[in-house]
């Protein structure tokens, strides 16, 4: 079976950020001001992580930013390697974020609702270096953006890495009891998760292992 690179959200000090990397993390999740969710740090903390970590590993910032010149701003505060914008782009383009930071991978969610999802997925596929599905909901009245802890409809996701231009990591609801279901179904590049390797909000190792053993 594919085994999927692994990316650990919501990291949260220098130590998470080594613990996940020694369980077999390829990428890390450092979570700017949300409307909602889990792993919130300040960008000060993003910024001090990110240094400590060691090529190639990924240091994803995740920001609700939703115009290019905000989302450039965001970034420079805190100088990660990849830029994971979490809502819809609104304002700007993709690539005038791409002009002021080269050297710098962008990653947009796309939030799987229904079929209109897959359309979207596959659109915004062209402009970018990767696709992340997820759970939340950007049309509530508190925005959803990610940290549900649930799965959604995995079908829908493997059309969009079936059509996608890019590679597309899963998240929503992943833990070591269908993780292998998930791999067969969806068949992702990746795969990003935070609240089922945790316990009272910190990294757990026991659950870190017992995830990537039941990959």
């Amino acid at each position: 079976m594919f085994k999927p690179r692994v990316k650990i959200c919501c990291i949260s000090s220098v130590e998470e950020a080594h613990l996940a990397i020694k369980y077999g993390a390829s990428a890390l999740g450092l979570v700017g001001q949300m409307p909602s969710g889990p792993g919130v740090i300040s960008d000060d903390e993003i910024r001090e992580i990110a240094k400590t970590v060691p090529p190639p590993i990924g240091t994803f910032l995740l920001t609700c930013e939703t115009s290019a010149d905000e989302i450039i701003k965001h970034f420079q505060k805190v100088n990660t390697n990849t830029i994971q914008i979490v809502d819809e782009l609104k304002s700007g383009t993709y690539s005038e974020i791409r002009a002021s930071l080269p050297n710098v991978r962008i990653v947009q969610v796309i939030h799987v609702i229904d079929e209109n999802s897959i359309e979207e997925a596959v659109r915004v596929s062209a402009e970018v270096d990767a696709i992340l599905l997820d759970s939340g909901n950007p049309n509530l009245q508190i925005k959803e953006l990610g940290g549900t802890g649930r799965t959604h409809n995995w079908e829908l996701s493997r059309k969009i890495v079936e059509n996608s231009l890019k590679p597309v990591f899963l998240a929503g609801g992943l833990k070591a009891e269908n993780v292998r279901q998930a791999i067969e179904t969806v068949q992702p590049f990746g795969l990003d998760l935070c609240s089922s390797v945790r316990t009272d909000g910190k990294l757990d190792e026991k659950k870190l292992e017992e995830f990537f053993k039941a990959m």
